[in-house]
């Protein structure tokens, strides 16, 4: 790889942007009182004990936090149900992604996922010199069979993103149980569960059914989503011992600031404390999305924080008229708009908006 390439495929990390702040669609458009409905962030604030975990932390900010973040580790391991060695945390979900891609990714490597799904996928795989193989999504779905098929000895990595970022559509483990059972199992198959909470139970616990079978698995989370941490910028990985020492090589020092692993310390105790925050998110998904299928949308079973709209051929107009009358989404050109479940009356709004446009 050229240096040339190199330097593009960092231009084109630096250049993603998860969603537009609500600040920027009001100074393009010359409005006020904007939503953002664009990053999937949670509408509730940081829960208080968190809030305060992480300030008194921060009265320790001229010292270096722990690199590793062992005790939140051993805290995660506990609530999971592994052993510490399995862990690893992280700058985020994505954080962990990059790492993985760097520990496993050589020049001219093949990086397998389903498409369209979480867009850092090909910047990573492009940043490390590999290729990305793209595989199309059926119904908005995940075709694993095909997935499976698009596997040769030039794979390295297989990332899956469940629920899929943008659809909401997610695998249950048997699915993924049957995809590693046809694939070389020195491929590392990773399970992105940024939104795993919103998720139905029956879909099954990839921690506890594919990791204690499968060394090749590597599970990813985070306090991003759920806990309404994503400022903080916390993720952990679990996966087998030997894979977690590897991801460990590559951490960036200090990546997990001490504010942050007191916080995400604390939401693990706040768990309960949390739930009817994820309950009314629940619910006003259901709410959501009743009012549009009633309105005549086909929607995708969506499984995490947000809706996907098929759009098609008017996502840009669509979306332009939606961030003019002060709701911001995140479009994909062509395809679709993702939007957050916000607030009742952000989700009135939005409803409000796009009956207008439709």
């Amino acid at each position: 790889m050229t240096i040339g390439k190199v330097r593009s495929a960092v231009r084109a990390l630096a250049s993603y942007r998860p969603g537009k702040a609500a600040s920027q669609a009001e100074a393009e458009h010359g409005i006020t009182n904007a939503i953002k409905l664009a990053s999937n962030e949670n509408p509730f604030p940081t829960l208080q004990p968190v809030a305060e975990a992480a300030a008194a932390a921060a009265a320790e900010a001229n010292r270096y936090a722990d690199h590793r973040a062992s005790a939140l580790r051993t805290k995660i391991a506990a609530w999971v149900g592994v052993d510490d060695a399995q862990v690893t945390v992280g700058c985020g979900s994505v954080g962990l992604l990059q790492q993985i891609c760097l520990t496993y990714i050589d020049p001219g490597d093949e990086v397998v996922y389903p498409w369209l799904s979480f867009e850092a996928y090909p910047l990573f795989a492009s940043l490390m010199a590999g290729s990305s193989i793209q595989v199309p999504l059926v119904d908005h779905a995940f075709d694993l069979d095909a997935v499976a098929a698009a596997v040769n000895q030039k794979t390295k990595l297989i990332l899956l993103a469940t629920p899929n970022n943008p659809t909401g559509t997610a695998i249950a483990t048997p699915q993924i149980k049957s995809l590693l059972e046809s694939i070389p199992n020195n491929v590392i198959v990773v399970v992105d569960e940024a939104y795993r909470e919103f998720v139905d139970p029956s879909f099954g616990d990839p921690v506890r059914d594919l990791v204690p079978h499968h060394r090749n698995v590597i599970v990813t989370r985070t306090f991003s989503k759920a806990y309404g941490m994503a400022g903080m910028r916390v993720g952990y990985a679990v996966s087998d011992a030997e894979i977690i020492d590897e991801l460990d090589k590559v951490l960036l020092a200090f990546a997990v600031n001490g504010p942050a692993q007191a916080a995400a310390s604390a939401a693990i105790d706040a768990e309960e404390m949390n739930r009817p925050r994820i309950d009314f998110i629940l619910a006003e998904r259901e709410r959501v999305t009743k009012d549009l299928i009633e309105s005549g949308w086909a929607l995708p079973d969506t499984q995490a924080n947000f809706i996907y709209i098929p759009t098609g051929d008017r996502t840009d107009e669509i979306y332009l008229h939606l961030e003019k009358g002060g709701v911001v989404t995140r479009p994909f050109s062509g395809a679709g708009i993702r939007v957050t479940i916000g607030s009742e009356d952000e989700n009135d709004r939005f409803l409000n908006a796009l009956a207008s446009a439709s």
